[in-house]
């Protein structure tokens, strides 16, 4: 496995594949070679583009739930994870070490239509103790990328 392709796919996938392999100190067959052995290994699992969906009329909130469960008898975590990131309103979810044990982050039209799938989904099933729910407001940085515009220089000169 190629690291340093892998660096270059994930800062960019949609260079062409001669910049990629160029990049990569590989030859183009090496580098979609590679590429698609690590696609059937599930290495790479897709190709993405970053929105910024707030320049855009889409609507639409983000919540991040932290959920404390308990976890199932000779499957840990695993059986409840799957059972929740089925649900389509889940874009991620995490386990996590610390205050809680899971870390849902799901996409709705409202912040009721988000309360409800708390309400209505997640907070019901047998193995959640308590779920807390947090609303994104703004997104400054996703991924690495800043999504904040670049500021236009407002000072005023004075010349003598």
């Amino acid at each position: 496995m190629n690291e340093k392709l892998l660096e270059v796919l994930e800062s960019n996938c949609n260079l062409p594949i001669e910049q990629i392999a160029l990049l990569s100190n590989m030859t183009v067959e090496e580098a979609a070679e590679q590429i698609e052995k690590m696609k059937t290994e599930k290495i790479i699992l897709g190709n993405k583009s970053i929105i910024n969906w707030e320049k855009t009329d889409k609507e639409f909130v983000t919540a991040l739930i932290e959920l404390k469960v308990t976890p199932q008898r000779g499957e840990g975590f695993d059986r409840i994870a799957e059972r929740i990131y089925q649900f389509p309103e889940v874009k991620s979810l995490y386990l996590m070490a610390g205050a809680f044990d899971l870390t849902v982050i799901i996409e709705g039209k409202t912040m009721k239509e988000v309360a409800l799938f708390v309400a209505n989904r997640l907070a019901p099933m047998d193995c959640v103790i308590s779920t807390s729910t947090h609303f994104v407001l703004k997104k400054y940085k996703y991924e690495g990328i800043i999504f904040a515009d670049e500021e236009a220089d407002t000072r005023q000169v004075i010349t003598l």
